[in-house]
């Protein structure tokens, strides 16, 4: 095997063997053999001097490089329970007696080397909880929220693992703003074992689409799930080709959004590009992966933990689960995701919350400290980024880790999913299209890095009875442009007269000088004008300006577009709230079950 796979060609060794204790941190760190090229800790080059209870060299082997207890007996030949052969492996130059002995021999030597005993109390260990979990970040993306450690000198072998894609837009894996990562699961049969999923003939669509936004405070996230069969527009995009040139492939109007990747030669750039048409999101990075990511890190982290509400049967994906729980791994997981046709109403839309329910429970996983085990660490990390092929702003396995360093942060109750409302097609049954009227508002609480996450408990604070508002025909206003889209102010007298029956507003020109944000002037007795014209147009509290003196009768209030201002009947001021009818779950709820 060679240096980038699992083992290292001729001298038959599993790098999962190679993990050795630190003395300076308490936890396992993997320790490369010098010799073949890579470098080892630098707690495991350390000379030995006294007292640091190792022996000296030439004097036997170092007591901290035995297996670890999960890689006992692992060793081809080696029947679980039987002695290592004298003077073989891990264990020569060991005392008579075991392992015991040979560390009640070095805690002696030690002691005689060190002389009367310090009085300064020993350094306390880690505990298993805060031992390293970065690796556990590099699944889906999703697992980079459930990381957290230090780094596991694996960098040689996990970069080989690793796909890359020149999207033609470069960004550095770590960023001080939001973070929003396009998660995409392609249909694509290639891979080993794939040829019996997906279409015969599927150049790799956008089957699974998750937006992930994380925070800019990193304290909560937000993943949306995108129909893969929305009809929307998908924009012109440049394709890198294997010679080095680029390609622009012509963008389409009124198509599947799953064909935004692999057909027509589209790579994940155009999907990249197509969300954020969409939605109206900057996007920091892609992941993409195939069947097998399911299957292998589901193995590797020995099954994930799925509800059925009641029996399933679904001859297409091959799944079968009585109601109940149940732990699923390898083609079983992958069953799990992929079945629709006897789960809620048999379309995608139902088995979007299925794949919710799968990466909620597997987050869970992950985040417990169930993988503090060096080895399960070394699998999860293999079948991580093998399963990954990525953007090459986080192009290798030391910018994955800072990503995950920098994610890390977020708790999983603050961990939402949701999906883009649609509508049924009236033009075609077997489609959908977006839901406007839901759908601006949750794209734009994400815009403004708003959570869907719900606060626990209730709000203490006291709550200001609710201003009275007045009827349409009462409302009273001046309308001028001070930084909107050209002809705002009449577009919004338009929008008022038109649609919210506010026949005193008035087109007023434009402003005197421009604004930032939005304001809306008025007196003491105009407070229930200003009231009804704030909720119409949602202006945040910030945009009210209260005069100290009440005005005339007919003294109309004043409305200043600002730049803020995109178009009538959009809020000014993003919701805070998710908006009803949206499909949103927390990834810390554990009694979702397919229905």
């Amino acid at each position: 095997m060679d240096a980038q796979g699992r083992g290292r060609a001729g001298d038959n060794v599993d790098p999962a063997d190679q993990w050795v204790l630190n003395p300076e941190t308490g936890n396992y760190e993997l320790r490369l053999d010098p010799a073949g090229g890579a470098a080892a800790p630098p707690f495991a080059r350390k000379a030995p001097g006294p007292g640091d209870g190792r022996p000296p060299a030439g004097t036997g082997g170092d007591t901290d490089t035995r297996e670890l207890p999960t890689q006992r007996d692992r060793r081809s030949g080696r029947a679980a329970g039987a002695a290592p052969a004298a003077g073989s492996g891990a264990d020569a130059g060991r005392p008579a007696g075991g392992r015991a002995a040979a560390r009640k021999a070095g805690r002696t030597a030690s002691a005689a080397a060190d002389g009367p005993a310090s009085r300064r109390k020993p350094k306390p260990r880690k505990s298993g909880k805060k031992k390293a979990l970065y690796w556990t970040s590099g699944v889906l993306g999703f697992v980079l929220v459930a990381g957290g450690g230090g780094a596991f000198y694996l960098y040689q072998q996990l970069d080989g693992n690793i796909s890359k894609v020149d999207v033609g837009i470069q960004n550095d894996a770590v960023t001080d703003g939001p973070v929003n990562i396009l998660i995409l699961g392609t249909d694509a049969r290639s891979g080993k074992g794939n040829q019996g999923y997906g279409d015969s003939g599927s150049v790799g669509h956008a089957d699974t689409t998750i937006l992930m936004h994380v925070s800019k405070d990193r304290t909560n996230a937000t993943a949306l799930s995108i129909p893969r069969d929305m009809v929307t527009d998908i924009p012109n995009c440049p394709t890198k080709q294997k010679d080095g040139s680029t390609k622009d492939i012509p963008g389409q109007q009124g198509v599947l959004f799953n064909t935004s990747l692999g057909q027509e030669g589209r790579d994940p750039g155009c999907t990249w590009r197509t969300v954020e048409k969409l939605t109206g999101v900057k996007i920091n990075h892609f992941m993409m992966a195939d069947f097998n990511a399911v299957k292998e890190l589901s193995e590797a982290v020995d099954g994930v933990e799925v509800c059925a509400g009641k029996d399933i049967n679904d001859p297409k994906s091959h799944l079968k689960l009585s109601a109940g729980r149940h732990i699923v791994k390898g083609e079983q997981a992958l069953a799990f995701v992929r079945t629709r046709h006897t789960v809620g109403f048999g379309s995608d839309l139902s088995r979007i919350q299925l794949q919710q329910q799968f990466l909620s429970s597997m987050i869970r996983k992950m985040k417990s400290d169930a993988f503090s085990s060096p080895a399960k660490l070394y699998d999860i990390s293999q079948a991580a980024t093998k399963a990954l092929t990525v953007d090459t702003g986080i192009g290798s396995a030391k910018k994955l880790v800072d990503l995950a360093g920098d994610l890390k942060k977020v708790d999983i109750d603050k961990i939402t999913f949701a999906t883009v409302p649609v509508l049924d097609n009236p033009a075609n049954k077997n489609n959908v299209i977006l839901d406007k009227a839901k759908a601006d508002p949750l794209f734009r609480m994400v815009q403004a890095d708003h959570t869907l996450a719900k606060p626990k408990g209730k709000s203490k604070g006291k709550k200001t009875a609710p201003v009275k508002k007045a009827p349409p025909e009462l409302v009273r206003v001046d309308v001028t442009n001070g930084g909107g889209p050209f002809g705002a102010a009449q577009e919004t007298v338009d929008w008022l007269q038109n649609t919210k029956a506010a026949k005193l507003s008035t087109n007023a020109g434009n402003a005197p000088a421009k604004l930032a944000a939005t304001r809306l002037e008025f007196a003491p007795n105009q407070a229930d004008q200003a009231a009804t014209l704030a909720d119409w147009m949602g202006l945040p509290k910030s945009a009210l300006k209260k005069a100290s003196a009440d005005a005339g009768a007919r003294v109309p209030m004043k409305l200043t577009l600002g730049k803020d201002f995109k178009e009538a009947g959009t809020p000014i001021e993003a919701p805070t709230e998710t908006p009803d009818g949206v499909q949103n779950v927390n990834a810390d709820d554990k009694n979702i079950c397919a229905k």
